[in-house]
């Protein structure tokens, strides 16, 4: 029997169940487990979380239950998991902790599409109390007495954390990787400070009382629409205040969209002031430097602080994502320097290795502040190391959405292409999304109101140096504008597009004898340059001030600061009324009426040609050519827990259509190391099918087809070492069957897959153009393996060696770095294979232990580790010249060549983890390895 209808049969007028779904409530004492029937309650917007017993399972009739709790769904409300739900098998058990007002429940539920619905609608709950308490609309629960016992307080705001004397007491909720819905930790006062650290998605950590902002609406998932004129959830919270049923699902999205159309005739404007300011800090303590002069330079104290820093920490181990002390430093110096005419409280802090971002909002705003999202992007070497990228916040502001992003972009005069790139994957990758995969993920572009700043980069170019100090020291700054690299590229429409920068009056912010106002006197001598700027998009801004403040000496850098009046929509509840009013009788006529009707431009979609890391892109547009808006989303097929395969990308997967308007979706479809190693073995095809649910109407099936060229990138070791002729000289049945070769046990003769008379290689091909060409070309190159290659470069590099021509390889000896370590992340069984992947944990101590480990390798895969380890350790001695060292090179290669096992892929990996690994490989750096 459907327990949904069971429930409801249990409620009163006008009390909805919207889901039920059947857990297990573990006893924390004893870990005994005892049945209970969950189900979400809402009531005209108050939404509740039922706990039933049951007198027998199956459950027959409402008479088998028995209400044990009944809990107000507030923003206090918690979810735990101790691991992602795509991580979890469908039908396997979830271990979930609920905490709702004073009860901690803790559960195991199994894994499908209901407990979804579960974590779909106690979002919503909580996102609806939120946006109420927004605009100071007090939820009532007294609905709820006549179930449970358990009452709120009508204030919503009567525990709230910015009380000081709440959650004093307070324990610590245990860490976790991955929430059904925001990252949102439990205060305590524990001093501690919110953060994002990289290789594991945002995370705030508990922070204190003082500075928390866990009771706005900290959102890793507000939905979005495809409507790009407003920020999509402002206007779910009125729907209560003005006396009408709030819309469900679909329809609640056409309201939204209906809207924003006409948004202008119940908003107004108000104004915010906004202090944005960047400083690269050269990887310097703060000590004892008073900020003031840089943050409380302004007369009137702002509303917003958003303050950014780059190279925090220069420490060859802070490369690759490490913790910090310098994090805590310069956040306690950044608090003492504040605007002393007001009171502020910290909204976010999110840091990717030396890239931080700290936002802190005045007391009195706080309420009117939601959807708090924090993500970060790194654009080093594999997007793994975090010495270069971007880090942002995204939140809304009354009705209104921000997006600021702190970014520090390629070094070096001539390497502007690389800037440029840099910039572009920032602006493409940097997404905010729905874990649950609900709602389109947000990019930078969504938001009304954008402000980028960090260390840029770009240089003055063109110029004699003393030419430059000589202008600069006659303040004759328009001179320079023309050799800027960042103004020619944005003039190029480069980078930077629709963006704006005020004009620039003040002196290049780089390069310092730090300590000094004086210029590089260093055997480099850098060119001054303006590396340190602020850009603004979006209407509604006006830039007040833009300067740099060179009292502050403590870095080869000057700290920059803009200051901004931004203006920011405001609902006017009765106009609001009114519109609404109007709009729903439309729209209930027009329901009544006339069935959803599209139609779509094509139905089959063709990609050729399809290379590894080159994306190909194509569109589809949807016409509504009916007499209804319509709502469309891309659904799974039957028995498939996604819409589409991992190669393919769809945006956006969901939207809103009025009548006679359209809407394009972007197809893209990419091959990386993820998804290379089944198309190379014939396992997977670029073929698929989409199916795009009309709400109300029919389904529609899109055929997705195109073909793959493999490439050496994503092939096993095993199988090139058989390959004596270039993969695309190889027929695809060949390939197909050398994927699927056995491979050679440890200790035994290798055999050639094609017969007695040819012998494999000692190590492929492939791997030997790529470290013969670094070792010749690159071994005294400054940076090696700590720049990132250029796109264009590597995909000519994956050509070179995929044909074997030309015989000669050339380009940048970067992109062969970073193309040799892609090479390695994508074979599909790692150089030391996933079995031997916890002994190499277990002996990482002991370099003997070490060595005998090796000898359970496969021949091919032991002769490549002896041979990348060998190739290493003659790098290591031009250490001096190129700047690599054990400490960069350990972490680095232990991460590509011992990979942990697939099934553990999903969970986040213990720090302990990554420096076993880095340990394992640190000893064949610094050790002779005779692999007789």
């Amino acid at each position: 029997m459907d327990l949904t209808a069971v429930v409801q049969k249990k409620l009163a007028t006008p009390e909805r169940c919207l889901c039920c779904i059947q857990a297990s409530l573990i006893n924390p004492s004893n870990g005994s487990k005892s049945p209970r029937i969950l189900a979400i309650v809402e009531r005209e917007g108050d939404y509740g979380l039922f706990v039933h017993t049951t007198s027998r399972l199956p459950v027959l009739s409402s008479a088998d239950l028995t209400v044990e709790k009944a809990l107000p769904v507030t923003n206090d409300t918690r979810c735990q998991t101790p691991v992602a739900l795509v991580s979890i098998k469908q039908g396997d058990p979830v271990p979930l902790t609920i905490m709702c007002s004073s009860d901690n429940l803790k559960l195991q539920i199994p894994n499908g599409p209901q407990l979804s619905a579960m974590l779909k609608d106690l979002k919503k709950g909580i996102d609806v109390y939120s946006q109420n308490a927004g605009f100071g609309l007090p939820s009532s629960f007294s609905w709820l007495d006549k179930y449970s016992k358990t009452q709120i307080d009508n204030n919503p705001f009567a525990n709230d954390v910015f009380d000081p004397t709440k959650h004093m007491s307070e324990k610590t909720e245990p860490e976790v990787s991955d929430w059904p819905w925001g990252h949102i930790a439990k205060p305590v006062d524990n001093g501690a400070t919110p953060m994002v650290h990289a290789r594991t998605s945002p995370v705030w950590k508990p922070v204190g009382f003082e500075d928390s902002f866990s009771n706005l609406s900290v959102d890793s998932k507000s939905s979005a629409s495809s409507s790009r004129e407003l920020g999509s959830d402002m206007y779910s919270s009125i729907d209560s205040a003005i006396g009408h049923a709030k819309p469900e699902g679909p329809r609640e999205s056409i309201v939204k969209l209906y809207m924003s159309k006409v948004e202008d005739q119940f908003t107004r404007l108000e104004t915010v002031r906004l202090f944005c300011g960047t400083w690269n800090t050269n990887g310097q303590p703060p000590g004892d430097t008073d900020l003031s002069p840089w943050l409380a330079f302004d007369q009137y104290p702002p509303d917003i602080y958003a303050i950014g820093f780059q190279e925090l920490d220069l420490s060859n181990q802070a490369f690759i994502f490490a913790e910090s002390q310098r994090e805590q430093e310069w956040f306690a110096a950044v608090r003492q320097g504040l605007h002393p005419q007001a009171a502020y409280k910290k909204l976010c802090l999110i840091r990717l290795v030396g890239m931080m971002l700290i936002l802190f909002v005045k007391k009195e705003l706080t309420h009117h502040i939601k959807k708090v999202k924090a993500e970060q992007v790194g654009t080093g070497l594999l997007g793994m190391m975090g010495n270069k990228g971007g880090v942002a916040v995204r939140f809304e502001l009354f009705d209104t959405s921000f997006c600021i992003i702190n970014s520090h972009l390629a070094a070096h005069m001539e390497e502007y292409e690389r800037r440029n790139q840099d910039y572009r994957d920032i602006n493409s990758r940097l997404q905010f999304r729905d874990l649950l995969g609900y709602d389109n993920p947000q990019s930078i572009t969504d938001h009304e109101r954008i402000f980028w700043l960090g260390d840029l980069n770009y240089r003055i170019s063109g110029l004699d140096l003393e030419r430059v100090k000589k202008e600069c020291d006659a303040g004759n700054y328009s001179v320079l504008y023309e050799y800027d690299q960042l103004i020619q590229q944005r003039s190029l429409k480069n980078v930077f597009l629709d963006y704006e920068e005020a004009p620039i009056k003040f002196k290049p912010t780089y390069k310092y004898d730090t300590g000094t106002d004086s210029w590089d006197t260093s055997e480099k001598c850098r060119c001054p340059a303006w590396c340190d700027r602020v850009m603004w998009k979006g209407e509604h801004i006006e830039n007040e001030a833009y300067r740099s403040h060179p009292i502050l000496k403590t870095s080869d850098h000057k700290p920059v600061s803009a200051y901004f009046s931004v203006k920011v929509k405001k609902i006017d509840i009765e106009l609001y009324r009114k519109t609404y009013e109007e709009m729903m009788k439309k729209l209930d006529r027009l329901e009544n009426e006339f069935l959803p009707s599209v139609t779509l431009d094509k139905y089959e979609v063709k990609f050729e040609n399809v290379l590894f890391i080159e994306p190909q892109a194509k569109t589809l547009q949807i016409t509504n050519t009916g007499q209804v808006p319509v709502h469309f989303e891309f659904i799974n097929k039957l028995k498939e827990n996604s819409f589409c395969k991992p190669w393919l990308s769809v945006k956006p997967f969901s939207a809103d259509i009025l009548m006679g308007d359209s809407v394009t979706i972007d197809l893209e479809v990419y091959v990386n190391k993820d998804t290379a190693p089944t198309l190379n073995a014939g396992d997977d095809t670029i073929e698929d099918i989409l199916v795009l649910h009309l709400e109300g109407g029919k389904d529609f099936f899109i055929s997705v087809t195109g073909s793959y060229t493999p490439s050496c990138f994503g092939s096993s070791i095993e199988s090139l070492v058989n390959m004596v002729d270039p993969i695309r000289e190889i027929p695809t049945d060949t390939l197909i069957s050398l994927e699927h070769i056995p491979t050679s046990p440890a200790g035994e003769k290798r055999k050639s897959f094609f017969g007695d008379n040819v012998e494999p290689l000692d190590i492929p091909k492939e791997l030997y153009r790529l470290v013969d060409y670094i070792y010749k070309q690159g071994k005294e190159e400054e940076e090696l393996f700590q720049q990132p290659g250029l796109h264009t470069e590597i995909q000519w590099i994956r050509d070179c060696l995929d044909t074997g021509t030309p015989d000669t390889m050339s380009g940048s000896v970067h992109s062969a770095a970073e193309a040799l370590l892609m090479f390695l992340e994508a074979l599909p069984e790692p150089v030391i294979p996933y079995d031997l992947y916890q002994p190499c944990l277990d002996s990482a101590i002991d370099f003997e232990t070490c060595k005998k480990i090796l000898l359970h390798m496969p021949p091919a895969h032991h002769n490549v580790f002896v041979y990348i380890m060998a190739f290493l350790r003659e790098l290591l001695k031009y250490k001096q010249v190129n700047g690599v060292d054990v400490g960069i090179l350990a972490p680095l290669f232990g991460g590509v060549v011992l990979r942990p096992p697939p099934e553990g892929s999903n969970k986040r990996a213990k720090s302990q983890e990554y420096s076993k690994r880095s340990q394992f490989v640190q000893h064949f750096l610094l050790n002779e390895y005779d692999c007789n």
